[in-house]
């Protein structure tokens, strides 16, 4: 079941004097969305989700700098277990995900995707296989871990976060050809990624549900997890479709896309396949050949303006979510060593996921010299990356896992994301002068 309403969890660990119950919880982060967002708009003038981050981090820090100033006022310890008490990792891979997929699948056309099919296909497949392994080997040297637990650091930090991508896209007014290649790579080595992730946790902690025997049973289960979402996601937005092009209710319409979106996912879950995939696959067919052939201009208008504002309000959670993670943090000084390091790592991971695809495809495929660094800088992380290192089990790496995984995300979220745009717009022009 749903452990969330608009996604927020309610079932709220209570043990350690936690209070506050599921709407007091619901209502607190809607209310600091809202004031956060505000600050933003008038003082930092920061793009809306960067903004309530950057605000809500500062925030988180104030208050862990008050309570060692004045150690008995004790108001970080009852912040932590507030945050401990939202279950971060669940919220967003049980519930959020699968509505902040569909909603930017909905916005992406298949027509387009598909003039960039093997570009996206091998930067989603090809690349998080070349980023996982830059990542996780380096991570191994880095902090000296055991190579599987390594490379599930590598697989967890190698998805873009389509939230953060699609947000920045919107800024960057980059060419259509581009903000495809980067959109749909984002919407889908998401779903890969976290296949991945979960095939290596489940080779590194053997106890685990995941784990596979052998080559085979990876393979075996990869197949089932990929190819099961995007069957199960194809058939259901057929399904849809076809009760949808029968009526005429406008209501009704945003009505079943949104129990598309739940509830389709809630069922990929529980079939053992991938929830993201599915997202994906039934937020494009519904928003293109949905909107072409099963809606009035009516129903069209109700349904975008419905996921985009869906879509608003999850990311402003979402972003003030990962700003107050602080208090789920161990900043030791090996775990801020190992984090900077890991943004070096990120990066270099990174590059190697977009220019070998690249260099594959020039034979067939002409790419404008600006492609490499904007897909490289613009790949960000986000919310996924905290969630799925949240999700490990307890044991001694996982400390310096989820700080370094969080130092990154700041990082990427924070300095790429507020420079990809200028940065895409410097190179524009300077490709337009040769």
């Amino acid at each position: 079941m749903y452990r969330l309403f608009f996604c927020l969890p309610y079932d709220f660990n209570l043990q350690k004097g936690n209070s506050m119950n599921f709407l007091q919880i619901t209502s607190l982060l809607i209310v600091l969305a809202g004031v956060f967002g505000s600050i933003n708009y008038f003082f930092l003038r920061l793009p809306s989700s960067i903004g309530i981050l950057v605000v809500a981090f500062l925030a988180s820090l104030a208050m862990m700098g008050i309570d060692v100033i004045w150690p008995s006022v004790g108001i970080a310890d009852s912040l932590r277990e507030i945050v401990e008490a939202i279950e971060f990792s669940g919220a967003l891979l049980e519930g959020m995900l699968g509505l902040l997929l569909f909603a930017g699948a909905l916005h992406v056309k298949i027509e387009d995707l598909r003039e960039q099919k093997w570009t996206v296909a091998l930067m989603a497949t090809l690349g998080i296989a070349i980023s996982t392994t830059i990542a996780g080997f380096g991570f191994a040297w880095l902090v000296g871990a055991p190579i599987l637990v390594a490379l599930v650091f590598g697989a967890l930090i190698s998805p873009t976060d389509p939230v953060a991508v699609l947000g920045v896209l919107r800024e960057a007014n980059l060419r259509k050809s581009l903000e495809t290649q980067i959109a749909g790579e984002s919407l889908f080595n998401d779903g890969v990624g976290y296949v991945v992730f979960l095939l290596l946790v489940g080779l590194a902690w053997p106890d685990g549900e995941s784990h596979a025997e052998g080559f085979t049973g990876v393979a075996m289960l990869f197949g089932q997890e990929a190819l099961g979402g995007a069957a199960l996601g194809a058939f259901l937005g057929w399904l849809i479709f076809q009760v949808m092009k029968r009526i005429d209710d406008y209501p009704l319409e945003v009505l079943l896309t949104l129990g598309l979106a739940f509830g389709g996912y809630e069922l990929a879950v529980y079939l053992h396949v991938s929830g993201p995939i599915f997202a994906v696959v039934a937020g494009l067919f519904i928003g293109d050949v949905g909107t072409k052939h099963g809606m009035s201009e009516q129903t069209r208008e109700y349904v975008n303006a419905f996921w985009e504002l869906i879509d608003e309000i999850l990311n402003a959670v979402l972003f003030l979510l990962i700003g107050v993670e602080v208090f789920a943090v161990a900043f030791s000084a090996d775990a801020l060593l190992a984090g900077l390091g890991a943004i070096g790592l990120s990066l270099v991971a990174r590059l190697g996921a977009v220019l070998v695809p690249i260099m594959l495809l020039q034979r067939w495929a002409k790419f404008a010299q600006d492609v490499v660094p904007i897909m490289t800088w613009g790949g960000l992380k986000g919310g996924i990356s905290v969630a799925l290192a949240l999700s490990l089990p307890d044991g001694e790496w996982k400390p310096i896992i989820l700080t370094s995984t969080y130092i990154v995300v700041l990082f990427s979220i924070i300095v790429q994301g507020l420079t990809i745009a200028p940065l895409a717009k410097r190179l524009n022009r300077e490709q337009e002068l040769l």
